[in-house]
């Protein structure tokens, strides 16, 4: 099978839909299908494009112009080139507003299917974009098949249409992100050992991504604030602060609250990821809004407690007291409580985290994923 992947991230652009796109086309190469992925980049000039082969998919990137309509015009004609040359059997586009309408107008134009798949933001954000609408609206009303990963989401994509939405869960390389020992040399690196007495170390509060508003900015900052008051504790943020007001904002913070150890680590590749997930003692993913987050499912396979807030896709992962604990959104109060609760117990810090790895090994493989995705192929009528 031949099929044209189109996502409008890709590593090692920052997020979980690089992250997303790149699993499906690893999982879809190694099962022996073909395939080409295309994203755009805003590190090549207009009208360049670089082809090179990633774990087996060859991925095609194309300098993305000022203007959103040209890199629309520049995408769909990249697809019918590439088509002429070598026929693909199938488009398959993450994320609805750019990818997802250049992905389905292809396919039609094309006489080949179309499946649209559904992230987060797309629905719950880029909907609202006059701009954007009615390229949200064409995917989801012309592709041949819709997914999406959160049965929050597909229940918002059915208020706009009344169709299927195949629900997909993502999956999780198990082999890569389990429980580890500690990298105490990394943990010494990133300043959360206690220099005088390395036997002993602060409580170490974890998150990974980018962090800004959307992914609970003030809330996790302001907990922390609070839990320090009463725990010796350090919050370990794996990623990057978004540029900007929340750079602003997170900057404030440490400045007014100079004695609260805070370490940022710049970006880190994700197979590297398993290692800094190691050093925290819980993990705390506090979004206001999200799809099914990657980041969530990885803590989990790695065996460690999570604490989020029931939105989006995070609903159809954790149990609450089960397998992770849930806070109210934009409660800091509450995240600060749950933080201190689960620290202070931790004979069911790793009763939880077996529980979160259970899940993850039962519910969220790759192979899951993968076998859900040729399903959708073969109904319409792509063959393996």
């Amino acid at each position: 099978m031949k099929i044209a992947l189109l996502s409008e991230k890709y590593t090692p652009d920052i997020g979980g839909l690089a992250i997303s796109a790149g699993r499906l086309g690893d999982s879809l190469s190694a099962a022996g299908h073909d395939v080409r992925l295309f994203a755009p980049s805003l590190n090549l000039p207009p009208t360049i494009k670089q082809t090179l082969r990633s774990s087996g998919v060859h991925v095609t990137r194309f300098g993305a112009h000022k203007r959103v309509d040209d890199t629309l015009v520049d995408w769909f004609e990249l697809i019918v080139e590439e088509h002429k040359r070598e026929p693909f059997d199938l488009i398959h586009a993450y994320f609805l507003p750019m990818a997802g309408f250049v992905g389905t107008y292809a396919g039609k134009y094309l006489g080949i299917p179309s499946v649209v798949s559904i992230r987060g933001n797309d629905i719950e954000r880029a909907a609202f974009d006059p701009s954007k609408f009615s390229h949200v609206m064409y995917a989801l009303q012309n592709a041949n098949a819709v997914t999406t990963n959160a049965s929050e989401l597909a229940k918002k994509a059915k208020a706009f249409i009344d169709r299927e939405i195949h629900i997909i869960p993502n999956g999780i390389d198990t082999e890569r992100f389990k429980p580890m020992e500690k990298k105490m040399v990394l943990a010494e690196t990133l300043g959360l050992v206690d220099e005088k007495k390395k036997e002993e170390r602060n409580f170490v509060i974890g998150f990974v991504g980018e962090l800004r508003e959307k992914k609970g900015l003030e809330t996790l900052l302001s907990g922390y604030a609070q839990l320090a008051k009463t725990i010796s504790v350090s919050l370990l943020v794996v990623g990057e602060v978004r540029e900007g007001e929340d750079k602003k904002y997170f900057e404030e913070f440490k400045s007014t609250n100079p004695q609260l150890p805070i370490t940022v680590t710049g970006h880190v590749p994700h197979k590297d990821l398993p290692a800094y997930y190691s050093l925290m003692d819980v993990f705390v993913h506090p979004s206001l809004r999200d799809g099914m987050p990657n980041v969530v499912l990885e803590a989990m396979a790695c065996g460690k407690t999570v604490i989020a807030t029931p939105v989006g896709g995070v609903l159809d992962i954790i149990e609450d007291s089960i397998n992770g604990f849930f806070v109210n959104v934009n409660d800091t109060q509450d995240l600060a409580e749950k933080m201190a609760e689960v620290l202070n117990q931790p004979d069911k810090r790793e009763s939880i985290g077996k529980s979160a790895r259970e899940t993850v090994l039962n519910q969220f493989t790759l192979e899951k994923e993968l076998r859900a995705n040729l399903q959708i192929y073969a109904s319409l009528g792509v063959k393996s």
